[in-house]
């Protein structure tokens, strides 16, 4: 059973490291997996829906410790899901919402589990971390959490109209699932319309166009070069099917 990390942590900064090394001491020997620390920082709704549409490459039994959190600290609960035989652990702020609301079955509990020593601004590393190891290794007891029907915050089960992640190669992914678009549909992102090509050599070089990525959301993309360049994309930014 493996611990598939997926936060917006950072690749470059120290806090993977010590969310790690408290994985080691609570669940020594589990493969940890990462996901990735890139998550659009601060941005609930983008990791949401890439958690969702990144989820099933990894077998059931997983346990996804998931932490995008600006609320940390405050009074926001800390979860758990369980969803069709993958565990989720993370703040009750809508990250974890939208893969119940699209799976055949679920459960959350409420994490009643603590720490001796709980900082205020890493919930990360001293709470959400712990239970994911004692989650892994079938250490976490039953009155350490407590059942509930479900969690304050749900952002529902529909796709999100807009860039929810945009990789180094400036492709900009949305939140829309791309089978459910027509191949003859057109996109319209800041102002330009974008139409459909299978794989980026289908698209003369310099032209924009939209796919289905490898992980079955549709992207914004250009033959060699920067579609988040070329069209002024950020994170955030609406997208929509012309009509």
């Amino acid at each position: 059973m493996a611990i598939v990390l997926f936060t917006d942590f950072g690749s470059g900064d120290l806090y993977v490291g010590q969310v790690k090394a408290v994985l080691a001491q609570h669940a020594p020997g589990t493969e940890v997996i990462d996901l990735l620390h890139d998550v659009p920082a601060y941005r609930v709704r983008a990791g949401a829906h890439l958690l969702d549409a990144l989820k099933d490459s990894f077998p059931v039994g997983s346990v996804f410790l998931a932490v995008v959190d600006p609320g940390v600290g405050s009074e926001r609960e800390a979860l758990i899901l369980e969803a069709d035989g993958r565990h989720y652990v993370g703040p009750d702020n809508g990250l974890l919402s939208v893969i119940a609301a699209r799976a055949a079955e679920r459960r959350w509990w409420r994490i009643l589990w603590r720490p001796h020593a709980l900082s205020g601004s890493f919930h990360g590393r001293d709470l959400f971390a712990p239970v994911a190891a004692l989650l892994a290794s079938g250490k976490l007891m039953n009155d350490e959490r407590a059942e509930i029907a479900a969690p304050a915050t749900e952002l529902g089960v529909g796709d999100a109209a807009e860039i929810i992640f945009v990789d180094h190669y400036g492709n900009a992914c949305t939140g829309l699932r791309a089978g459910r678009a027509p191949r003859d549909a057109i996109l319209v992102a800041r102002g330009s319309r974008l139409s459909y090509a299978r794989v980026f050599s289908e698209a003369p070089p310099g032209v924009c166009f939209w796919y289905q990525n490898s992980y079955g959301l549709v992207e914004i993309a250009v033959n060699l070069g920067s579609a988040a360049q070329l069209l002024g994309l950020s994170i955030g930014d609406a997208v929509n099917w012309s009509v």
